[in-house]
């Protein structure tokens, strides 16, 4: 096509079920950033694509005309395997708070660029954040010479990275088109190719507190994800992981980081740590290590204390107070009210999950729009899963609130949340597919 951009023409052939060239969708995407197509043309567009699917190869156009709309992240004089994990967002998830660690102790490189959390999923800046003293503003060269320095950082992305994804996202949000695996495909690996790493790991979570509740289409866009980042050359897998439950303990900023620090601490087990371990031994099947040694190698650095270590050398350059590492519950913020729920007798039978996450939200953990002040000490702890046997006097989950009235409300809740039943429920999968890896 040369010439003006014939914009209706594009969005009648999509309308139609036909697709766009790569060269028109690079063209597309620029003459949007420049404001030569406006909101109302690419709405229409991306509802047209939403309705009647993407291909693969516009999927592939539109994440790299994402990148090629702001700056790039340059880690070519990194001298390890450079890493990156995402995780598609959910409840109790601060995984990225042990894994990070155990690759950077492993010899893996990683300049982790991550977000702020939105309604029920948490954000891992928000997390770190409540680290008293913990910067996440991190120039670029910053950002590489504590990567060189420690193998790990983990900082807030700039307004020139992908400044395209950050405008359709919005426009997206507002005109019911975020549902698409292309969509989000496009969205997730842009972030990642200009990041820079050459090995990255996808946690897609599914179930009732992630954004694809069913297995099959979490797994499509598990697949179209690894598809663009192979195509990119970029050595890509993904773990389709579950989220019909709370991952963690935690519900909440400081919560999540004090079971991260217990959890490299070999304080805890369960479910997070778990996960913790398979995605930390995917990540390193990707830089060409064996699958066995590569679950055997984050075992050990695990339980000998040397992730603990690294986590401690990462608070420290980020400025945060290292002290979190030895005793988190001294150092992080606590909450003035703090109350245990019990259920009683039985087996649970199910979490509501995103609705946990909401609760912890509205006590004040998480934002109900861009721009809310969270704060870092509210939340829940969960410590129950679906399956697990109660007896009268155990504690189902802890809430930690600003006032009585806060608790109040939420422990009306709770009992349709965590149901607890004679007969109870089967654990779910941890995971429940892998692409990629092993």
């Amino acid at each position: 096509m040369s010439g003006r951009l014939a914009v209706p023409e594009l969005i009648a052939r999509k309308r139609d079920g036909g697709a766009l060239t790569h060269d028109e969708v690079a063209r597309l995407i620029a003459a949007y950033v420049a404001e030569e197509v406006d909101d109302a043309q690419m709405a229409a567009l991306l509802m047209a694509g939403v309705i009647q699917g993407f291909t693969t190869d516009e999927a592939v156009a539109l994440t790299e005309a994402l990148v090629a709309s702001g700056d790039t992240i340059d880690l070519s004089d990194l001298t390890g395997p450079t890493v990156d994990k995402h995780s598609t967002g959910g409840v109790g998830d601060g995984t990225s708070l042990v894994v990070g660690p155990l690759l950077a102790e492993a010899g893996c490189q990683l300049a982790k660029l991550s977000g702020r959390g939105l309604g029920h999923t948490g954000g891992t800046l928000d997390k770190l954040e409540s680290i008293p003293g913990f910067r996440v503003d991190l120039a670029p060269q910053e950002l590489r010479d504590q990567v060189a320095s420690v193998g790990l950082a983990i900082a807030a992305a700039t307004a020139e990275l992908v400044p395209a994804d950050k405008r359709l996202y919005a426009l997206r949000d507002v005109t019911g088109t975020v549902a698409s695996s292309a969509l989000i495909a496009s969205s997730v690996m842009s972030k990642k190719l200009a990041g820079g790493a050459e090995h990255v790991l996808l946690d897609v979570k599914v179930g009732d507190g992630a954004f694809m509740p069913e297995p099959a289409a979490a797994s499509t866009l598990a697949q179209l994800c690894v598809s663009i980042g192979e195509r990119a050359g970029r050595r890509t897998g993904a773990l389709v992981t579950d989220m019909s439950q709370p991952l963690g303990d935690g519900i909440g900023n400081a919560l999540e980081i004090a079971v991260g620090v217990e959890t490299l601490r070999g304080e805890r087990g369960g479910r997070f740590r778990e996960l913790c371990l398979e995605l930390s031994a995917a990540a390193l099947q990707l830089t060409g290590v064996p699958p066995q040694d590569a679950r055997s190698r984050v075992e050990d650095l695990l339980s000998s204390g040397a992730a603990l270590e690294r986590f401690t050398r990462f608070v420290t350059a980020q400025g945060g107070d290292a002290r979190v590492a030895e005793a988190p519950w001294e150092v992080l913020p606590a909450a003035p009210v703090v109350e245990d729920w019990r259920p009683g007798t039985g087996r649970v039978a199910a979490i509501a999950c995103r609705r946990l996450g909401e609760l912890a939200g509205q006590l004040g953990a998480g934002r109900q729009r861009q721009g809310d002040v969270i704060d870092p000490a509210v939340g829940l702890e969960l410590f129950v899963r679906v399956g697990d046997e109660l007896d009268q006097d155990t504690t189902a989950v802890r809430i930690h609130a600003r006032s009585q009235d806060d608790v109040d409300r939420v422990a009306g809740e709770l009992p349709r949340l965590v149901q607890v039943t004679d007969e109870g429920a089967p654990a779910p999968p941890l995971i429940h597919d892998r692409v990629g890896v092993s």
